[in-house]
């Protein structure tokens, strides 16, 4: 090859060396390297600012959720004290109308507990207090303790399973009337908060005895469906016939439903055949739902219809109903009382309401409702402002802590009649006079207080509530004692005792509850158990 021949091969390869060269070693910038120097110092701290992040996020997501849970616990523990020193004057403050925030407090407690966020009782973390048993037995069943909710708080049966959660071992529903009812026109219900009181002239206000049943029937079906029943007739017959292991009313082991029924306001006083007709129909819509039964002759706020209270009457009324109540398609029957007026204490007008109890077969009585009356009510020494003044006297039942001792002594007074047992027929009465001391209850309730019985601290209250066993007699003997629950004033756990060592089975509290918040019945059992341990410890 030439020498001219050689240079232009070489003149061709060097470019295409350079070109071979740049793709395959790219040219970089000079400050290339510095930044491949610098990579990985920068990616540690990166990747150490993300672990600080990530650790940030995980102690607050923790506390958070700590916070959260433990927010739930407080909130939703009946012990609580928010629910009485926040919630209650809370809800005063921005309703202060009281059926109004009566109605708020309702829908509330119905609407937490479809989420199961509803304040419930928990367990007392005092050892001491623990060991304290407030069973009763009632009706042949043991219940947890003697504490109940009284008819009113919840008038419509909207709410049974969330006031249960609170602690008692009864509530009381209703009243609930044949056909629905308005009740007294608004405004009707009236606080007397420096007496922690109340007046109300609802008037028996109510949706209808079908209304109700309907609604404790879907509560039913849908106990049976959770608990693997299956749906529909079958599994409601399943749980109403005990196939559930648990009371057909309060579907709650230890715990029982008291529905209350009354007649309409339209239904003429005098034409008793109309006004048992009445109250008949309400126990064959109520009675398959109900543990109790409880006939309400003591309204004040329905007209003449505390005239029922007579014997004639009281007795065809009751023996309907205990007719009734007897004939429910149910393998266990309610149990019939009758609630009785805090104003019928004359004596000819409590023996009579005692013969009508023995007369009808009705199984016991409710001591106590609201009072009309309002002579001595209220001690001289208190002063009530103007405005109270004016409450005071308006027209209703009024129901607060001054009606204990009324309660109290006719307690007292109906344990000593309905132990005499069944009065003879009218053409052997004779005029005696009991040698028994008033207010001395019977049983093993008789001689001793509740506390004196105490045995150990870690055994059973021996005699609490016992007035009321299927197996207890009366003193007349081959007689079932009637049972006595009380209501009317009870607003601490010291006049729960009183009460029931005065022979009633269960202390009833209303008032109490509307004041007091959520938490009432668990510190009222507090309580109890506190002054039982400090009478056993002395």
């Amino acid at each position: 090859m030439s020498a001219a021949s050689l240079r232009l091969v070489r003149t061709y390869q060097a470019p295409a060396r350079r070109i071979i060269l740049s793709q395959s070693r790219p040219v970089l910038p000079r400050n290339t390297l510095q930044l491949q120097l610098r990579r990985p110092a920068s990616t540690a701290a990166g990747d150490a600012r993300s672990l600080v992040t990530r650790l940030k996020n995980l102690l607050f997501g923790t506390s958070l959720s700590l916070f959260a849970v433990f927010s739930y616990l407080y909130i939703t523990n009946t012990r609580a004290s928010v629910h009485q020193w926040l919630a209650v004057p809370a809800i005063r403050y921005f309703y202060p109308d009281a059926e109004d925030a009566h109605h708020v407090g309702t829908q509330s407690l119905k609407a937490l507990y479809s989420f199961g966020i509803h304040p419930r009782e928990r367990n007392s973390k005092s050892q001491d207090l623990k060991d304290v048993d407030l069973g009763v037995t009632v009706f042949g069943q043991r219940l947890q303790n003697p504490i109940g909710t009284s008819a009113g708080i919840d008038k419509l049966a909207e709410i049974p399973d969330a006031l249960l959660a609170l602690g008692p071992a009864i509530v009381e529903v209703g009243g609930a009337t044949p056909f629905p009812q308005d009740g007294n026109p608004k405004p009707r219900v009236f606080r007397l908060p420096s007496q922690k009181a109340l007046i109300n002239r609802y008037g028996l206000n109510s949706l209808g005895a079908e209304d109700m049943a309907r609604r404790l029937r879907e509560r039913v079906r849908l106990f049976a469906y959770h608990n693997g029943y299956g749906i529909g007739q079958d599994a409601q017959d399943i749980v109403l016939n005990g196939g559930a292991g648990v009371p057909p009313g309060s579907l709650v082991e230890g715990k029982m439903l008291a529905v209350q029924v009354a007649k309409n306001k339209s239904t003429k006083d005098e034409d008793i055949e109309a006004v048992k007709r009445d109250y008949v129909f309400c126990v064959e819509q109520l009675a398959p739902y109900a543990d109790i039964l409880v006939v309400n002759v003591s309204s004040p706020n329905t007209p003449g219809l505390r005239t029922l209270q007579r014997v004639e009457p009281l007795t065809r009324i009751l023996e309907g109903v205990v007719g009734a109540a007897r004939s429910v398609n149910r393998k266990t029957k309610p149990r019939v009382m009758v609630k009785v007026s805090p104003d019928e204490d004359q004596d000819v007008q409590i023996e009579g309401i005692v013969e009508a109890i023995w007369r009808s077969g009705v199984d016991g009585v409710i001591v106590g409702n609201t009072t009309k009356r309002r002579h001595n009510l209220i001690p001289s020494h208190i002063n009530l402002t103007v405005k109270e003044k004016q409450i005071f006297d308006e027209e209703g039942g009024f129901s607060g802590p001054h009606m204990f001792e009324r309660t109290l002594g006719l307690v007292k007074r109906y344990r000593r009649l309905l132990d005499q047992g069944p009065p003879p027929p009218p053409e052997e009465k004779k005029p005696t006079k009991s040698s028994k001391p008033e207010g001395a209850a019977t049983g093993v309730q008789s001689t001793s207080t509740i506390t004196d019985k105490i045995q150990s601290v870690k055994d059973t209250v021996t005699g609490l509530g016992g007035a009321g066993s299927s197996e207890d007699v009366g003193p007349s003997g081959g007689h079932e004692q009637k049972v006595i629950f009380a209501t009317g004033g009870i607003t601490n756990g010291k006049q729960a005792l009183e009460i029931l060592n005065a022979g009633a089975s269960v202390a009833q509290i209303y008032t109490a509850l509307i004041y007091g918040g959520v938490g009432t019945v668990s510190r009222i059992k507090k309580e109890m158990k506190e002054e039982i341990l400090a009478k056993y410890m002395h």
